[in-house]
């Protein structure tokens, strides 16, 4: 036992070492490089860093960790621009409250607003995506899929939120190079599969709750004998990061058209129910026409950006990228404007979604909801 342990332990030390000099195009030194502007380059903006906003510990940034950079500094540069409450620097009510940008997106062609119809942007509240995990292993990046790539992601940024001049081509490729070495990873599982090992697999679990739990995430046909409830979570959290949906959702989701299995953006109610109480506003699609569709929403997430409302698989009103569950115990808070503060919340959303969107068939009681997030907890 303690030579397999061994074995594992070196190939991970010599996978971190070598990692990515391993990938196609990078180098140690490039990714040594993309460390530097990673955490130090403030590429003449307002101070900010790319680790003011993605911490080492979670890549993404939570109430608690505002709430000791202000007791700390009330002028940190979290603080500043989209991180105050007006946007231009002052206040850090939601910022301690909610740990939410204020994101500037703009619309699509055929996307006006009803009380502002000329305008060509919106401006929502959402959360910081995390860093853990999905730079080497997750094509979509972003909460509603804008940005195509990790250098398209890092110049927005630099520009939008650290209102910094963009780097070159070849900084933003350190960037990126960086951001798939090891400490970017949940577990040395994760991280040896982005080299091209096999993909994690779903832990046993050790208590009985941890074992009660698994069943939700396993990928299983809906069983209405059993409430539905094996391979409730899995339908759109399976493959190797539990980020997209799964060879059933088809079967399970009501749509006007079969969700395809590798979807990654869908909606679970989270605008829907608005429990961060954002500001609710009118959306008009294709004003003026035959097909004009008018939502009312704090935030429509993918269908901003691409004006489509003919949606029969759910990926784009109101729909967001499915969250990532390698690593979630420590990405708190959750779902794109952070409503969520705990897995606790989380599951107790999903049991009102699931009671409301199945009319009452599905029902997780207070003993599936914690057996749910026991088992999120290992997702490592």
């Amino acid at each position: 036992m303690k030579r397999a342990l061994f074995a594992t332990a070196a190939m991970v030390f010599l996978a971190a070492v070598v990692g990515s000099a391993q990938r196609p195009g990078t180098s140690l030194i490039q990714a040594l490089h993309g460390k530097r502007l990673f955490e130090r380059e403030t590429f003449g903006g307002n101070g900010r860093t790319c680790r003011t906003c993605h911490s080492e510990a979670t890549g993404t940034l939570s109430p608690a960790d505002a709430r000791k950079r202000f007791d700390k500094n009330p002028g940190d540069p979290l603080f500043l621009h989209d991180g105050s409450d007006d946007g231009q620097g002052n206040g850090a009510t939601r910022m301690l409250r909610d740990a939410t940008v204020l994101v500037t997106i703009p619309l699509a062609p055929n996307v006006t607003l009803a009380d502002d119809p000329t305008a060509r942007t919106v401006t929502v509240r959402r959360g910081i995506p995390s860093t853990m995990n999905s730079p080497a292993l997750d094509p979509v990046i972003m909460l509603d899929g804008r940005q195509p790539t990790l250098e398209d992601q890092a110049a927005g940024a630099i520009a939008d939120h650290a209102l910094g001049v963009v780097p070159s081509a070849a900084d933003l490729r350190s960037i990126a190079a960086f951001e798939k070495t090891i400490g970017f990873f949940s577990s040395p599982a994760v991280f040896l599969h982005s080299l091209g090992g096999r993909a994690p697999e779903l832990p046993r679990g050790r208590t009985a709750s941890e074992r009660r739990g698994r069943r939700f995430f396993e990928d299983v046909p809906p069983d209405p004998a059993q409430g539905l409830k094996p391979g409730l979570c899995a339908h759109c959290h399976s493959g190797p990061l539990l980020n997209m949906t799964n060879e059933f959702a088809a079967a399970f989701i009501p749509s006007p058209a079969p969700i395809p299995a590798g979807q990654r953006f869908i909606s679970v109610g989270v605008s829907e129910f608005n429990n961060a109480m954002n500001e609710v506003r009118e959306f008009v699609f294709n004003a003026g026409t035959s097909h004009e569709v008018r939502l009312s929403s704090p935030d429509p997430g993918r269908a901003i950006i691409t004006g489509i409302t003919d949606d029969p698989t759910l990926e784009h009103l109101n729909a967001f990228k499915i969250s990532p569950l390698r690593g979630i115990r420590r990405t708190a808070p959750y779902f794109h404007d952070n409503s969520a503060k705990t897995l606790e919340d989380v599951a107790a959303h999903y049991a009102r979604f699931f009671n409301v969107a199945s009319g009452g068939l599905i029902t997780l009681t207070p003993q599936d909801e914690q057996d749910i997030v026991a088992y999120m907890k290992l997702l490592d």
